[in-house]
């Protein structure tokens, strides 16, 4: 859809909008082509010495009223086109966040933050404004332009008119050869300006890094040159759109030239009033508009289409995640992974070969294995995050009569059956309480504070100058890594949901404490039956008190059982367990 057919489609939704504006236009552009032809008689009137007295004011009288009309009506227009547009602005912002918070992990892979921010803020305010201001002007434009050029010919005489139009043509073919021009120097301008965005967005985001590896002097000179770049192509476009001013003044200056030497001579020869070539020349005037309209319309479209350019492939990029299905997640679900494998778009190996695993009802299973071993990867799949290449992951209940293929739930309704603490928590700019509470945001504070409890982290925070109203700041930057991994798993065992999947949570907490939070997940499974809980751990000590421990290595499983059961076994787990031993008592 180009960005002609999307205008033409949101005019025809708000046409109310549109249809009043245009209305309130025609009248100004009528009123505007109607003062120099009244002046011209005034002129004519005065020169004649027909015109004087109470008439003279009457007539004056009505000049000051259609200037004062005019002032109204304009006011009217914007008013009402300019609500318009920014529902179009709005919408485009709606449209493209809905579409983002429906993409998978695999898009925003290909796709950088920064650039996704600067489409949701500089190219929508271009779509906006050639929605609003260059709709407008082209409108307005055109109108005075027609009116202007008809009483030029026919109200005042016809070969002034025509003679007054030979510049013309030459304008309209350097307004051709500039908006290219234009429409190459805003692409590259909105690009810059993304590079821009991405960097200040990266810059922020990792500032401290920085710091402590004394890059800031670097990355200020990376940002110098980025602000550089992004102000010359910025500047290279609107020197091109600055080309339009000469090329219209040169137009209309000739055209003047014309006229008044071809006046003149009609004038001397009788065939022309004063007051008529005074008309004239005021219309010469105000076709100034509607030139200036052409080339801010030619430039703001060309504007609106490189930003559209842009925002169409992120909008109709297709979903990475398909949701369509109708079934709902099943009670006390039994999850089985059969035979799933699975390989990263452009990796060279596969990260899960043929992985079988059943994860009962109220059950736990815990994942182990070396780093890269395709433990996150099991658990995002089982997320939806990304599509099996073989195989399938199927759930059944008490409820179902079948078992139900992951695609035919929808990814709602899997999503709420399951609290999921990844290896890096995300915290939002709020206190604590909001952060713990972000899954049931109707939960009290004696709920909240219980699920920190159970999550080894209320000391912590009652130790904190505002306790529970503590502000965490940007991704949680005034807590520690312990400490947010804490906040995370205190969210997501308020959730309550039915599955519980710790993605290696219990890193950067100390043995202690992971006995403690280890012990409430117990107390958990025993008040909650249900609940199935999968744990994904390098520290083994997680993991000794689930059912089932599968051992991942290379994408496959290579020991299956309970901690007694692999250490009988004398493989990796054995070997890993008993490093992990000896490096506890050293320490």
């Amino acid at each position: 859809m180009t960005l002609t057919q999307m205008l033409a489609g949101f005019v025809r939704r708000h046409w109310r909008a549109y249809a009043a504006s245009a209305l309130m236009l025609l009248s100004i552009a009528v009123l505007t082509t109607w003062i120099p032809r009244q002046v011209g008689h005034v002129v004519d009137g005065m020169v004649a010495g027909t015109l004087r007295g109470q008439v003279l004011l009457t007539q004056l009288g009505l000049l000051i009223g259609a200037g004062a009309l005019i002032y109204l009506l304009r006011v009217g227009w914007r008013l009402a086109l300019f609500a318009a547009a920014y529902r179009l602005g709005q919408q485009l912002r709606t449209q493209l966040y809905a579409r983002l918070t429906l993409q998978g992990p695999g898009f925003f892979q290909a796709k950088r933050t920064g650039d996704l921010m600067a489409l949701a803020t500089n190219d929508v305010d271009a779509v906006e404004m050639a929605a609003g201001e260059a709709l407008l002007a082209a409108f307005d434009g055109s109108l005075t332009l027609i009116l202007v050029l008809l009483m030029m010919t026919l109200g005042v005489d016809w070969r002034l008119g025509l003679a007054a139009l030979l510049p013309f043509p030459f304008m309209a073919l350097a307004f051709w050869r500039i908006s290219d021009h234009v429409h190459l120097a805003w692409q590259s301008s909105l690009a810059r300006f993304s590079l821009l965005n991405q960097h200040v967005q990266e810059g922020l985001a990792s500032v401290r890094t920085l710091r402590a590896l004394g890059l800031t002097r670097h990355n200020g000179q990376q940002f110098h040159t980025l602000a550089a770049s992004a102000a010359e192509s910025s500047y290279q476009a609107q020197k091109w759109e600055a080309a339009y001013e000469p090329a219209v003044g040169m137009t209309l200056s000739a055209a003047t030239v014309i006229a008044l030497g071809l006046g003149g001579l009609l004038v001397a020869r009788q065939e022309l009033s004063i007051g008529q070539l005074t008309s004239f020349t005021m219309y010469l005037g105000q076709l100034i508009w509607p030139m200036f309209a052409a080339g801010w319309v030619l430039s703001l479209l060309e504007r609106g289409r490189a930003a559209w350019d842009r925002l169409q492939p992120v909008l109709d990029a297709p979903l990475s995640l398909s949701d369509e299905g109708q079934a709902s997640m099943p009670k006390n679900a039994q999850i089985d992974f059969e035979a799933i494998s699975f390989s990263y778009p452009e990796a060279g190996r596969q990260a899960l070969h043929e992985v079988s695993l059943r994860l009962a009802p109220g059950s736990t299973l815990g994942l182990v294995g070396p780093t890269g071993a395709g433990k996150s990867t099991l658990l995002g799949l089982l997320l939806r995050q990304y599509e099996p290449s073989s195989g399938r992951i199927t759930v059944s209940g008490s409820d179902s009569v079948a078992s139900l293929a992951l695609p035919e739930l929808r990814l709602q309704s899997l999503r709420e059956s399951i609290a999921w603490v990844p290896q890096e928590p995300f915290l939002f700019s709020a206190s604590i309480a909001d952060n713990i509470a972000l899954a049931k945001p109707t939960a009290s504070r004696a709920e909240i504070e219980a699920a920190a409890r159970q999550a080894a982290v209320h000391e912590d925070i009652t130790r904190l100058p505002r306790g529970y109203d503590t502000e965490v700041g940007e991704r949680g930057v005034a807590l520690s890594g312990g400490q947010r991994q804490r906040v995370a798993i205190a969210r997501a065992l308020l959730a309550a949901a039915p599955i519980l999947l710790l993605d290696d949570a219990l890193s950067a907490v100390d043995t202690g404490t992971e006995s403690q939070i280890l012990t409430h997940l117990r107390e958990l499974r025993e008040a909650r039956p249900e609940c199935s809980v999968i744990i994904n751990s390098h520290r083994l000590s997680a993991v000794m008190d689930a059912d089932q421990i599968a051992v991942l290595r290379d994408g496959r499983i290579t020991e299956l059982g309970s901690h007694a059961e692999l250490l009988a076994r004398a493989g990796w787990y054995a070997t890993q367990w008993r490093y992990q031993q000896l490096e506890a008592s050293l320490a």
